[in-house]
């Protein structure tokens, strides 16, 4: 089990209107200006967007892959997660979900299976 950040660009480099950035030693994936993926300086972990309401529920079922944010930052919209914890499968959940929350509705509709295969092609 884990991923690395070579995982996470052979996903969102196929995205709609998705691209990287490396920001203060940090790499970043953007939909516009808007971050949807950002990793430690490690590469380690990843945080990623995420709705706020569900955030809890995550933290408490899996502790053991999610990490709670430092306070000031709970007002966001986001959550990490230990990338060694996660398999390729929740990987591509996280990424899809975190992705089309920050694209247009008719963006967002598109099922998994279209976005698997525009991130193989």
């Amino acid at each position: 089990m884990g991923v690395t950040i070579d995982d996470v660009r052979a996903l969102a480099a196929g995205l709609p209107r998705s691209y990287e950035v490396v920001v203060r030693g940090r790499v970043k994936f953007r939909v516009g200006q808007i971050v949807y993926l950002a990793f430690s300086k490690d590469e380690t972990q990843m945080g990623f967007a995420f709705p706020k309401e569900e955030r809890e529920a995550a933290l408490g079922t899996y502790p053991d892959k999610f990490l709670r944010q430092k306070p000031s930052d709970m007002r966001f919209k986001w959550l990490e997660v230990r990338l060694d914890a996660i398999d390729a499968d929740e990987l591509r959940e996280l990424v899809f979900d975190a992705w089309r929350m920050v694209v247009p509705k008719r963006l967002a509709a598109l099922s998994d299976d279209e976005l698997q295969q525009r991130a193989a092609g």
